[in-house]
């Protein structure tokens, strides 16, 4: 049988980590056994439906590369893939569960669902219920008369469908994960499968439209195991063959103490959603992986390490190296810590393998909206020296220096200067000013040789010298090598810059 995988979203957000992991998995699943990857929106709440976060999905997972084969926007032999367009389908499974005596109406009103709740309280039930027990005190069609159902139902009088839970049985299902899970029906209550509006409920709409796109694999959240026991009520009430089963562990705050949430990441600085969103409601603006700077490739493989295990040391992975490699055996139980420093250090991973004409075309568009026009080869030169000390593309924009004209020194540099200067150095630097109209080519080789010649002929220490050289060209005691730096500025900007330093320092000194 062919591998068929669903990744299953409401359209209530914008898309969490959690869910992005979700989907991600299931497509490794699916592409590693030559299967199918399915989306579909399970919209059958249409009161927690909010504009604009479907769009949201689709475009986050296209900007992960996690494009479905079926979806809502390309369709597909099984749809359509959005539940609130399949509605007409379900009341035929909720008939032919009540004809089989595994469902039953319920006419009960809020009311007197409270009542019975109150009861259930007053006598020392902890977790009151509509079950096995209870049901047989209520209104519905197990506890009425049939003429009265007829008529009920004749009249138009508000019902739900629930499911008809077996008294006593044991429940049982293997979650490729968690490994065997035992339930008792007796902890399951008889829960609402067809609602008053006509609508399903997610219980329902989920094992049917599960059954009808041939799903294979349930690969979800943690979060959903307490329904699993229910879901497999259904599958047996229905009598079809139910998918393999694997829930997924949570992925949990930096320091391990709860569920990670979009307030941990506004009070620490880091985003928990691919992208943007803007909710439409309150116009609250919440910061997205993609507009921090971060490479979907870095996203999507530090989400793959969080909660899976390799079995290697390996921790860069492509996507095609992720398909080659996982498995859902090795996928943990227990939570999967979120390290934001370490999400921070996949992107600096992938940034350095960048091709330095791609970074340098990132970093004229940088530049550009600075005004600043540089050449291409230029621009590449300098992401080269750059990138090493990089995260993000916005990072390189330290180093200004290498695309301006001029001395880099301000007043703010005077501090240091003033720490750094003496006068054996600054003679080091004229003897080194005076050296480099001779360097030809003016190469980073060419330029170190010249240095070091002054240095042993002065017989100066490289810390009286080499600081200085730095703050007087760039303007930074941190950055590239000074040598690779000089190369690029050109013998012309090099020289004007260390006169000015020199200058500067005599000015005061």
């Amino acid at each position: 049988m062919s591998v068929r995988v669903r990744f299953a979203p409401s359209p209530t957000g914008p898309l969490h980590m959690g869910g992005v992991r979700t989907a991600l998995y299931n497509h490794l699943l699916a592409r590693k056994a030559g299967g199918t990857f399915i989306l579909r929106i399970e919209d059958t709440d249409q009161t927690r439906y909010v504009p604009g976060a479907e769009e949201y999905i689709r475009e986050a997972l296209d900007w992960c590369g996690l494009s479905p084969d079926e979806s809502p926007w390309k369709g597909g032999p099984h749809g359509p893939y959005r539940q609130s367009e399949r509605k007409d389908l379900y009341s035929g499974y909720v008939d032919q569960l009540i004809e089989a005596d595994k469902a039953y109406y319920a006419f009960d009103t809020p009311e007197e669902l409270d009542a019975m709740r109150e009861r259930l309280k007053a006598a020392g039930v902890a977790a009151p219920a509509y079950n096995a027990v209870t049901r047989e005190h209520m209104r519905n069609s197990l506890s009425l008369p049939a003429d009265e159902v007829k008529a009920r139902l004749a009249n138009g009088e508000p019902y739900v469908v629930r499911l008809k839970v077996p008294r006593h049985e044991e429940v049982r299902f293997e979650d490729r994960i968690r490994g065997w899970v035992v339930v008792q029906s007796s902890h399951i209550d008889d829960k609402v499968l067809f609602k008053s509006d006509g609508m399903p409920t997610y219980h329902l709409a989920n094992i049917v439209d599960d059954h009808l796109m041939a799903i294979t694999h349930v690969v979800r959240g943690e979060e959903w195991l307490p329904s699993a026991p229910l879901h497999v009520l259904l599958y047996q009430a229905f009598g079809w063959e139910r998918p393999e089963f694997a829930h997924l562990p949570l992925i949990l705050k930096p320091d391990g103490n709860g569920k990670l949430s979009k307030r941990d990441g506004d009070r620490l600085g880091f985003p928990v959603f691919p992208l943007d969103w803007t909710d439409p409601a309150s116009g609250e603006r919440s910061s997205g992986y993609r507009e921090r700077g971060y490479y979907p490739e870095a996203f999507v493989n530090m989400l793959a390490l969080l909660g899976w295990n390799p079995g290697t040391e390996q921790e860069l992975f492509s996507l095609d190296e992720l398909v080659d490699t996982f498995s859902l055996d090795r996928v943990n139980k227990s939570g999967a810590r979120f390290d934001p420093e370490k999400t921070r250090w996949f992107n600096q991973q992938y940034l350095r393998q960048r091709p330095d004409a791609e970074l340098g075309e990132a970093l004229r568009g940088k530049l550009a909206d600075r005004g600043i026009d540089v050449p291409a080869e230029r621009a590449a030169k300098a992401a080269n020296l750059l990138k090493e000390r990089a995260t993000f593309v916005n990072d390189m924009l330290e180093g200004m220096y290498l695309f301006t004209s001029g001395s880099p020194l301000t007043a703010d540099h005077d501090p240091e200067l003033r720490k750094r200067w003496s006068e054996e150095g600054g003679a080091v630097l004229d003897a080194f000013v005076e050296a480099l109209p001779s360097v030809d080519p003016f190469t980073a080789s060419g330029i170190e040789t010249a240095f070091k010649s002054v240095m042993d002929r002065t017989g100066a220490k490289m810390g009286k010298v080499m600081p200085l050289y730095r703050l007087f060209v760039a303007g930074a005691m941190q950055g590239p090598g000074m040598f690779e730096v000089s190369e690029l500025l050109g013998r012309d900007e090099v020289v004007l810059r260390l006169r000015a330093g020199l200058e500067h320092c005599r000015s005061w000194a």
